[in-house]
């Protein structure tokens, strides 16, 4: 842990200032009392001694102040333990339950030592708190690692993968041994009716708590409007019903089903497949660099004639150098017949990239990213109509289940979305670039005689007699009438 800064003559930044104030308290302490901080359900959640407990609330109900004062009372009381935060990034544990630990250290005036860089609290009795992102191996290796944890939150459940399932058994569970201690999953209900959060919410083996923002008293003091005002206002700026899924969800914490809040929509009896049908296939691989976030490979296959485009291949890997990425893409390239490699240029991707292509002469090229919106409805489109397949436990179709519409940042001409997939952005890369993107079905032939065969003819008769008016213009102005290539050669003038 950092030792508190040494007081000096130079200016202090913001920062600085902040972590001074936290660190070195002139006034004694202030007694930290959870009965006094927290509202009567939060209070419940807090002190039930069930092991395991999960909180499945609404919105702006108030779960992470419980969490950030259940943390800090039990490091109080609980000499040399350790507390843990856990939620999908370290970047949403610095946004969210940082700022409320940090406030009550100020307002109570704990003597503490805090380390920003590593988001950790080190208390005079030796009890620490960490807060960790587990979205990569190299973050929850570092919590297989702790001893003598008394507490462990999991924040934001719902967005989590079905890895959270092996993170709570093969490591959370271990890791609370020492102490017996108690671990909370807390979340807002997902779009979907499945899921380990929601096996869990479910199940006889935890103890369950639920309250929404109605019961939040500090929300009408903060806002001036009452729970049903905000919600009122709400359902009238999108157009939508209180009865609405989404609403019912976010503002109550009931779980229902809301197909409409995802972006994609994967369906095990339409997407899924087990085995690739035979055929010649060539194949696409979409990359997306990763600096925060992991390296992924997504290859696709897909044949002529066909309007099905299959995902054959994934890859995803957290922190990982050049070397090993550029391996990674040889296997890749000597098990299939690549025909492109469109690649995320962006940010430090195109160093990357322009790196990988200067020392191997792997034909790399940018990825179109413009319309992703559109790239999204298109895809979706294809997996409402069966015509992309997935494997059932890929990272694909497990991120198709977390990927919402945000409802707080989307306007009616602008749809923001909530989480993030490293899979689903290299597919998307590689998709645009398949036939199946633009694929169109052949026509049916119709039947002589009907009143669809009748207007097909007068529609081909039409064409021909604008293609002809066409032609005659042309002639009239000295124009060519036939295609040329860039050569101006017509084609039947060509050498074979």
């Amino acid at each position: 842990m950092s030792k508190p800064l040494k007081s000096s003559k130079r200016n202090w930044s913001e920062r600085e200032r902040i972590q001074q104030l936290l660190l070195r308290a002139k006034k004694p302490s202030k007694e930290f009392k959870l009965e006094e901080y927290l509202f009567h359900e939060q209070l419940e959640f807090v002190s039930d001694p069930a092991k395991y407990a999960t909180a499945c609330n609404s919105v702006r109900s108030g779960k992470t102040t419980s969490c950030a004062a259940d943390l800090v009372d039990t490091a109080l009381r609980s000499p040399g333990t350790t507390g843990l935060y856990i939620t999908l990034a370290r970047s949403s544990a610095k946004r969210i339950v940082w700022p409320e630990l940090l406030k009550i250290i100020h307002q109570y005036q704990i003597k503490c030592r805090i380390n920003i860089s590593e988001l950790a609290i080190e208390f005079e009795n030796h009890s620490h708190i960490y807060c960790f992102g587990a979205n990569t191996e190299v973050e929850i290796e570092k919590i297989r690692g702790l001893s003598n944890v008394a507490l462990v939150y999991i924040d934001e459940c719902q967005a989590f993968r079905e890895y959270i399932k092996d993170l709570i058994n093969d490591v959370l569970v271990k890791r609370l041994y020492d102490t017996n201690g108690r671990l909370r999953l807390i979340g807002t209900p997902g779009p979907v009716l499945s899921g380990y959060f929601y096996d869990c919410c479910h199940s006889d083996s935890w103890s369950h708590h639920r309250w929404t923002m109605h019961q939040n008293p500090w929300l009408l003091k903060k806002s001036g409007l009452t729970p049903a005002q905000l919600i009122t206002q709400d359902c009238k700026m999108r157009g939508v019903p209180e009865s609405h899924p989404s609403i019912q969800r976010e503002c109550f914490g009931r779980w229902v089903y809301d197909p409409d809040s995802l972006i994609l929509h994967y369906d095990l009896e339409k997407n899924d497949y087990e085995k690739l049908p035979p055929g010649n296939y060539t194949h696409i691989m979409g990359l997306d660099l990763g600096t925060d976030d992991a390296d992924s490979i997504s290859v696709l296959a897909f044949k002529d004639g066909d309007p099905n485009t299959y995902l054959v291949e994934e890859i995803i890997t957290t922190k990982q150098t050049i070397d090993p990425l550029i391996e990674q893409i040889k296997d890749v390239m000597s098990r299939y017949s690549v025909a492109a490699m469109p690649t995320d240029t962006g940010g430090l991707g195109k160093k990357v990239a322009e790196t990988i292509v200067t020392r191997t002469g792997i034909p790399l090229v940018a990825a179109d990213k413009t319309q992703k919106m559109t790239n999204y409805r298109i895809l979706d489109n294809h997996l409402r109509n069966g015509t992309f397949k997935a494997k059932r436990d890929s990272r694909f179709a497990q991120d198709c289940n977390i990927l919402e519409r945000d409802n707080d940042k989307s306007t009616p001409d602008r749809i923001v979305v909530k989480g993030h997939s490293d899979s689903v952005d290299s597919c998307l890369y590689a998709f645009k670039l398949s036939p199946a993107y633009a694929f169109e079905p052949p026509k049916p032939k119709l039947k002589p005689g009907t009143p669809e065969a009748d207007q097909d003819f007068h529609e081909k008769l039409l064409e021909e007699h604008l293609a002809k008016l066409e032609r005659e213009r042309q002639m009239k102005d000295g124009e060519p009438t036939w295609q040329t290539d860039r050569e101006g050669i017509a084609p039947w003038n060509k050498w074979d």
